[in-house]
């Protein structure tokens, strides 16, 4: 199929659907960026305690993700993949290879925190207690799990933006309209 069969014009999601999208986005954003500066940052610029943010907002994340997944399974717009070649089919993979390594890397932090003896707490308002015993050696494998996990997640997500830009200024469809917010 060239450029010039495929339709300018699509369906657009929900605005509930499109809005946890971005939200997603935002907090995965955020959550990477949060935990890559405070293991990589200079010690003299004392950024240990965006330790405490990265975990509230990835409880706030949680949250998001099962309204997302709820949405998504109860009320949520479901549109038909684009019609090429390969599309829907590697469309729907991605998708849900997203939303796998997303509740992969809820249950991995959830793990990994508990399992180094610590609570979360969302923004000093409240403490969610670990239900297991301390394990450094545990912990840590499962740190590198999170670790690798949200590396995969970044690059996946990445690639999915950038075939929807490829969407947008090459193919010059509609794909990219469906999942932005309206604009009138």
């Amino acid at each position: 199929m060239t450029a010039a069969t495929v339709p300018t014009t699509y369906e657009r999601y929900d605005s509930t659907t499109i809005v946890l999208h971005w939200l997603t986005a935002l907090l995965v954003a955020i959550l990477f960026g949060t935990a890559w500066l405070w293991n990589n940052a200079p010690r003299e610029w004392h950024l240990r305690s965006l330790e405490g943010v990265h975990v509230s907002l990835g409880i706030a994340f949680t949250a998001v993700l099962a309204a997302r997944l709820a949405w998504r399974a109860l009320a949520g717009r479901r549109l038909p993949a684009v019609a090429m070649p390969l599309g829907g089919w590697l469309s729907r993979l991605v998708h849900w290879a997203l939303y796998a390594l997303l509740a992969a890397q809820v249950a991995l932090g959830f793990a990994l925190r508990w399992l180094q003896g610590e609570d979360f707490g969302f923004f000093g308002l409240f403490q969610i207690p670990s239900p297991f015993a301390p394990d450094r050696a545990v912990a840590h494998q499962i740190e590198d799990l999170h670790n690798l996990f949200a590396w995969t997640l970044v690059v996946l997500a990445g690639g999915h933006a950038l075939v929807a830009l490829i969407h947008r200024y090459v193919l010059r469809d509609g794909v990219l309209r469906r999942m932005l917010p309206s604009m009138g």
